[in-house]
């Protein structure tokens, strides 16, 4: 496909990176392989302590569209505010330094644009750095809806997924909804979409628009957290869920925003036993979960016999002594 015209919006690209030294030449080059071709890139070196800085200015150096910014270690959503505000375009993609784009995505979604609206895409995830690993993870919220009715759809399952690359966002509705929120270092792409994506009229989806997600080997969740960053997924959805219903309060919005906690609350027990107390006095506050353990046959049978607390502890001591 030939490239398009440069007449056409500027499109500000702003990737994070720290660490990424493995990955970040390969995410940048899947923005410049674009067919469309008025695009910057900005990418803001979140004070990474391996060759991340050396890799971009020896690769890219010479690129005018590849703008590097270096700054003190602050978090991914710090770092996304510094690249915001450097940011020239009338619509932004803020893209993980780790992941990919199709070629053709940003041309989609821009051909796709409207006032008020924000645009999404498809998404998959690979695994171990191999590509040929993708498959695509089909959502409810695949459809082009009403803002409110998206977000609804993406958390019908109390599972749900934005990272920031999936979405291209009218400069008009970031100056609406405002930066993100540095104070979040883990789930602050679902604090700081839900908010945005609620100050628009529309999610608009675009059908040959996809991401890939780079994943590794993933363990157990909350064997990883450290407390702080448990604490932090708990405020990003906590905050998500206030979001919600401040802006359509009924049983309905309620109860999404109950399940959503609950699949915390089933992630963090026993780890963090205060936070889950929290959570679950939200939950309360919200009428209850009707949320299912997602738990292994055998824990679901104990679960009516001891509770889903006392059946995850000992399936948690069945493991340790499995593995010595």
């Amino acid at each position: 496909m030939a490239k398009s015209s440069v007449t056409k919006p500027l499109v500000s690209v702003i990737i994070p990176v720290y660490n990424a030294e493995k990955y970040i030449v390969e995410t940048v080059q899947s923005v410049l392989d674009q067919t469309y071709i008025n695009i910057e890139i900005i990418v803001v070196n979140d004070g990474a302590t391996d060759n991340t800085r050396q890799i971009i200015e020896t690769t890219f150096g010479e690129n005018k569209v590849v703008h590097l910014i270096n700054k003190k270690n602050a978090g991914a959503a710090a770092a996304r505010n510094t690249g915001y505000q450097a940011a020239k375009g009338d619509y932004i993609k803020f893209l993980d330094g780790d992941d990919l784009i199709n070629p053709e995505m940003i041309e989609q979604q821009v051909s796709l644009s409207q006032d008020g609206s924000i645009i999404s895409a498809k998404w998959g995830r690979f695994n171990h750095n191999d590509i040929t690993t993708f498959n695509l993870n089909p959502e409810d919220c695949w459809q082009t809806l009403p803002a409110k009715e998206w977000i609804k759809s993406s958390w019908h399952n109390a599972q749900s997924m934005t990272n920031p690359g999936i979405f291209l966002i009218p400069k008009s509705l970031i100056e609406k909804a405002g930066l993100w929120d540095g104070t979040l270092s883990l789930l602050d792409d679902t604090e700081y979409l839900t908010r945005t994506i609620l100050t628009a009229e529309q999610v608009i989806f675009s059908a040959e628009s996809t991401l890939y997600y780079r994943s590794g080997n993933v363990g157990n969740l909350s064997g990883q957290l450290s407390e702080s960053h448990a604490w932090s997924a708990y405020q990003a959805i906590l905050k998500s869920t206030r979001h919600l219903v401040a802006v359509e309060d009924n049983a309905s919005t309620r109860l999404l925003s109950a399940n959503f906690l609950q699949t915390l609350l089933y992630t963090l027990y026993p780890n963090f036993i205060k936070i889950c107390e929290a959570l679950e006095a939200d939950i309360k506050a919200l009428g209850g979960s009707k949320l299912a353990w997602p738990a292994s046959p055998l824990a679901k049978a104990l679960q009516p016999i001891i509770g889903w607390k006392a059946a995850k502890k000992l399936m948690r001591f069945k493991r340790k002594l499995s593995n010595g």
